[in-house]
């Protein structure tokens, strides 16, 4: 008897299903089955990872989703309205089905979510095409009736509920679990409606786990998201039953005297056929001005571009580039990315918002930095364009253009964004927090009622980085605590169960996707928590690029909001307006700083470390800033002696060909940078740039086949340029480790220049640079501490706060060397007490003395404690005694 299951929860259905995708299928597999459905509860968060790793292990995927439908309407929302909710497993058949899917499954999330994203009777009517239903478990509408012995009413619905979704796309679900109270009831009900109704019974079983003995773990799993306890027998559990993936005899054993029920899951995965369009471009419309084509507007801007970045005479290099990359672009179909990302990057730089000068391998293309994405000029500091965009590429997916953002405005940015194109066409991306080896060692421990030391010491004996599988292999204290200790030995077979499951959703820290169509067209959408009315993705950042969607990184980065501070506390206090794109890149006073090591607040270049292999290089170039950055990182450290001593002029490198030198002189014979790699293929082997970056793709991966042929070529090409075979396999030799350490240039190019400009404004601007790092780490009162003894070192005072002179941040005091304590960093006084404090000061003037202040200030944003944070941390100490303050502190509350 052919089977298939088509009721299956992975462990997407949060802290309720245990199996992983892959075992999941691959249990599939070894059933011998050929097809399988996913459902998860009110989400379809595994849908495209589910299609993707079925589709590779020949099995048909059904996307599906088991939804909550709502007693009444989906819109009531009153105390209790939850206890009465039902569930109803729904598959896709089509396209439409899909599209109806997406529609319900957000619709449930953004119209219905009350504890439970919740849809109606109405939105199943409205939305019901190209879906087949199943009527779920005990729980679903139709078995509940059953059990309230309404039969007549649950006939009803059934018939209802089949108008809903078309005849023959409706059936009636049979499950067996023989210590379920209802169950045999719901069953017999069921064939008793199928008799009258005509409607088919489907044989499932309500998946949870894979295998019988993982009903324990699956428990355990439940606890952790109920914070049960363990020893209640009242308490919510599975493990009493079967909720496993059976085989299709078991299957047939269960459920087989139903006519029909087994064989209409063959009938079920006949009419669901949708396919998944994955990796077609779905690029937003960009409408340019009127009488161009996009094609037209992206060359004028670039055009504008070439004059303001080179003049009125460019060179011929310059121009050719232009050229060439402007022709894959266009080759590649990429004309309106470019046209899009230009836009929300200058839209923030004319808004006045600090954007970085660009990230990733970006920088190597001259169009980008033609339009102002980036800042960095690719000819000077050879950057290359195939880093970023291979034409040769056999996949060619979008480009990769990642911007940095002032943190604290990057959400203006995401907010034009949404103006652009619509704000249901954007939404953030969603993201995963999975159960890793040391937190889960604690979560089951804590289940098990095992003291909090006990279960911390075990955590605290697993590496970070290393799964409990290699640790239990690798560390020989772990093993021997865990072969000769009981406890231990059941706290890790649970969790290395549960190790790697999805635990909760959240928010990408900066995935944003820009969709053609309303998102809910495509993706199924939700609200990124209850108190959030935006919108983030159901699908994470992979399976957003799967569907050819544009995702965008729009990262918040806090040193770009310090640079921002900064520029803004310079113009208020001196009256200067700073343009760091005109601030020159040999400042001797910027240079001079770093030598010192004077780095503390400077991007990149703070740590202990840093500062210390700074004062030896004494850095006199951008180039050398650049080779930092990309050498302070735990795989090319080892060279940083060889490469100061390089610069220094004490060691002279050597090369094993003169081609090499003026490729790798001006790192003192290292290989630091990926784009080395390209060069030296094309300069030695005459690779083109294309085939250059495919090689040091397979070099940077191991792809072992690539290698293989890459190696071959390159040493036959070495040959053809007059270079011996045993020096071409040399440099081969030697190129191939550098994977493990080079670098991307782009990358560090982009990073060295917000390193440079946050140590050009310290070297410059010494107080308003201090002023603004010191508000950023406002919340950390032991980092404020920390630089507030750096400005006394630099012989910057800082003052206590000040309530008639303080504000929100740390300010500079115009004409002294001076900065004042802001009122946000005094611990335990709310944002909200510091807003009022600013607000009632700047509309009616200074405080006279306390009593004023208490008259003034609403009683609603202070109490006891935030009047004592503020005695204690001086700010009254102008007007009174701090100790006759506090000892009066209840009288001062009552005025």
């Amino acid at each position: 008897m052919k089977f298939t299951h088509l009721h299956v929860h992975s462990h997407y259905s949060l802290l309720d299903g245990l199996a992983q995708i892959d075992p999941l299928l691959d249990k599939v597999k070894s059933l011998g089955m050929d097809a399988c459905a996913i459902t998860d509860h009110g989400n379809m968060y595994a849908a495209v990872e589910f299609y993707k790793k079925a589709k590779a292990r020949n099995i048909k995927p059904i996307i599906g989703c088991e939804v909550y439908v709502a007693h009444e309407s989906r819109l009531q929302k009153r105390p209790g309205i939850d206890d009465a909710r039902y569930h109803l497993v729904l598959l896709v058949k089509n396209e439409e089905g899909y599209k109806n899917l997406v529609k319900l499954v957000t619709k449930a999330h953004l119209e219905g979510f009350y504890y439970k994203p919740r849809v109606d009777e109405e939105l199943l009517a409205q939305y019901g095409q190209g879906l087949v239903a199943l009527t779920a478990c005990v729980q679903g509408r139709i078995p509940r009736l059953i059990t309230s012995k309404k039969m007549d009413e649950a006939c009803e619905t059934a018939l209802r509920y089949e108008s809903f979704f078309g005849k023959g796309n409706f059936f009636l679900e049979l499950q067996y679990h023989e210590h379920v109270e209802e169950q045999n009831a719901v069953n017999d009900g069921l064939a008793e409606i199928a008799k009258k109704t005509g409607i088919g019974l489907v044989a499932t079983n309500d998946i949870h786990y894979l295998n019988a003995d993982d009903a324990e773990a699956q428990d355990i799993l439940m606890l952790i998201n109920t914070g049960a306890d363990i020893n209640d027998p009242e308490r919510l559990t599975m493990k009493n039953d079967d909720f496993s993936m059976k085989s299709a005899a078991q299957m047939e054993k269960e459920l087989g005297k139903f006519p029909g029920a087994l064989e209409n899951t063959q009938k079920i995965v006949e009419l669901c056929n949708f396919e998944f369009q994955l990796k077609k471009t779905k690029l937003p419309r960009y409408t340019p001005p009127e009488g161009y084509t996009t094609e037209q507007y992206l060359r004028q801007l670039c055009d504008k571009g070439l004059e303001f970045r080179f003049g009125n005479n460019p060179s011929k290099e310059i121009i050719d580039r232009f050229e060439y990359e402007f022709g894959v672009i266009k080759q590649l179909g990429f004309i309106e990315y470019f046209l899009i990302v230009q836009d929300f990057v200058n839209w923030a730089k004319s808004n006045r918002i600090v954007v970085g000068p660009g990230r990733g391998s970006a920088a190597g293309s001259l169009v980008s930095y033609l339009l102002n994405i980036t800042e960095i000029d690719p000819l000077k500091y050879d950057l290359l364009f195939e880093r970023f965009l291979n034409p040769g590429r056999s996949a060619v997916s979008l480009p990769d253009i990642d911007m940095d953002f002032a943190d604290r405005r990057r959400p203006e940015v995401i907010d034009y964004v949404g103006q652009k194109y619509g704000h249901d066409h954007v939404a953030q991306i969603i993201t995963f927090g999975t159960m890793a080896a040391r937190a889960v060692v604690r979560d089951v421990g804590r289940v098990l009622q095992y003291p909090y030391s006990y279960c911390d010491k075990l955590a605290k004996m697993i590496p970070f980085g290393m799964d409990l599988a290699e640790s239990l292999d690798k560390v020989d204290e772990l093993k021997m605590l865990v072969a000769g200790d009981e406890k231990a030995k059941r706290l890790f077979s649970f969790a290395k169960k549960l190790e790697g499951c999805a635990r909760h959703a959240s928010t990408h820290a900066c995935g944003v996707v820009i969709s053609p169509l309303p998102l809910d067209e495509i993706v199924p959408v939700q609200h990124p928590t209850a108190d959030d009315n935006g919108l983030v993705s159901q699908y994470e950042l992979h399976a957003i690029e799967d569907m050819g969607l544009l995702k965008m990184d729009f990262l918040g980065l806090k040193n770009l909001t310090i640079i921002e501070d900064t520029l803004s506390r310079i113009y208020v206090v001196q009256k200067h307006s700073i343009d760091l794109k005109t601030v020159p890149m040999d400042d001797k006073p910027t240079y001079e700083l770093m030598a010192r090591g004077d780095t503390v607040g400077v991007f990149q270049l703070e740590s202990a470390g840093m500062q210390r292999y700074l004062k030896q290089l004494k850095p006199t170039q951008f180039e050398d800033i650049i080779a930092m950055v990309a050498l302070y990182r735990p795989g090319p450290m080892q060279f940083i002696p060889q490469f100061i001593e390089g610069k220094n002029g004490l060691t002279v490198p050597s090369f094993l060909h003169p081609k090499l030198e003026p490729i790798l002189g001006p790192t003192y014979g290292i290989i630091l940078y990926q784009e080395q790699t390209m060069r030296i293929a094309q300069e030695l082997a005459g690779f083109t740039m294309a085939e250059a970056d495919t090689l040091r793709k397979a070099i940077g991966k191991k792809i072992k086949d690539l290698m293989m042929a890459s190696k071959q070529k390159f040493i036959e090409g070495c040959i053809k340029n007059g270079i011996p075979k045993k020096v071409g396999q040399e440099i081969w030799s030697w190129i191939e480790p550098s994977a493990d350490y080079s670098f991307n240039k782009s990358h560090a190019a982009c990073y060295a220049m917000v390193a440079y400009q946050t140590a050009y404004l310290k070297a410059h601007y010494p107080v308003e640079f201090m002023a603004a790092l010191i508000t950023s780490e406002k919340n950390d009162v032991e980092r404020v501490g920390y630089l507030i003894g750096e400005c006394k070192g630099m012989g910057i005072e800082v003052l206590a706060p000040d309530v008639n002179e303080s504000f929100h941040g740390f300010t500079v005091i115009p004409g002294a060397n001076k900065i004042r304590f802001g009122l946000a960093a005094i611990k335990n006084v709310g944002e909200n007490t510091v807003s009022e404090i600013v607000a009632v000061r700047k509309e009616n003037g200074p405080f006279a003395d306390i009593f004023d202040f208490m008259k003034r200030i609403n009683p609603k944003v202070i109490n006891r404690k935030s009047l004592e944070a503020l005695i204690k941390a001086g700010v009254f100490d102008a007007m009174n005694e701090r100790n006759l303050l506090l000892v009066n502190i209840e009288k001062l509350l009552e005025i």
